[in-house]
């Protein structure tokens, strides 16, 4: 590939797709090889593919942008990407770092643009403030860790796609290319529906106080539990208060129900 290549790490789908139809307007040339929904995958796939540039959202599930840009030091050319956030604005332009505010507006990402092409034609070396990346990056943990909830999952039912409320959610299970969705509909009724979203990234979206995993392919509603069953070999079984399913423990998670 002999274009100039970059990953686009954004964790709102709609949000990644409408900055990456952006970047195919303004830059044509530019290829984007690699598209993450978290600072964890944005490194596992700038590791892969190894892209000029990195476009990183700020506010992100598990390892923040900044926190991601740590990892990748002065490989690639980072471009970060933020909401209305006046200090997070005002620290990216005292470190002359590149930022991009959402939602993007043309012109902004045209200069954008202009300053990564002239970086890659004089072949300059990439901005990496290392003390102020890690000044930002405790700064924002604050912030980010306190960033509002999952509250709504986008599921399939049949040829329908359901908003579902997540305080309505019963279990999580993990399948080969899907999780599994037990949820309560109008009048308590048990229904069921897939979300493409893997269990991992969920679970780091979820209320803690709310939902548990309690094995490597199962989360479920605290409140949705009506009593457990300890098993053999350190396991246990969740009954849950309105439906027949039953959700396994394993010996990780059998922490969570010691007092019973």
């Amino acid at each position: 590939m002999s274009g100039p290549t970059a990953l686009v790490a954004e964790d709102e789908p709609l949000l990644r797709d409408t900055l990456i139809r952006q970047l195919s307007a303004a830059w044509p040339a530019l290829t984007v090889v690699a598209e993450a929904r978290n600072g964890r995958q944005a490194v596992e796939l700038f590791e892969r593919h190894r892209p000029d540039i990195c476009f990183l959202d700020v506010h992100m599930p598990g390892m923040s942008g900044v926190e991601a840009a740590q990892a990748i030091g002065r490989r690639a050319h980072l471009v970060f990407v933020t909401a209305f956030d006046q200090y997070a604005v005002e620290a990216f332009a005292q470190g002359a770092l590149d930022y991009l505010v959402k939602p993007v507006e043309a012109a902004r990402l045209a200069d954008t643009v202009a300053r990564l092409q002239e970086r890659l034609r004089a072949a300059q070396p990439a901005v990496m403030p290392d003390d102020l990346l890690a000044r930002l990056a405790a700064q924002l943990r604050p912030a980010i860790n306190a960033a509002p909830r999952l509250t709504w999952l986008r599921a399939s039912v049949g040829s329908v796609v359901r908003l579902i409320a997540v305080e309505d959610v019963d279990f999580l299970l993990a399948g080969d290319k899907y999780t599994h969705v037990g949820w309560r509909g109008e009048g308590g009724s048990a229904q069921e529906a897939i979300i493409r979203t893997p269990i991992k990234e969920l679970a780091e979206q979820l209320d803690p106080d709310r939902f548990a995993q309690v094995h490597r392919s199962a989360i479920v509603n605290l409140r949705s539990i009506s009593h457990v069953v300890r098993g053999e070999n350190e396991t246990a079984t969740i009954h849950l208060k309105t439906r027949a399913d039953t959700i396994p423990v394993s010996r990780a998670w059998l922490h969570l129900f010691r007092q019973m």
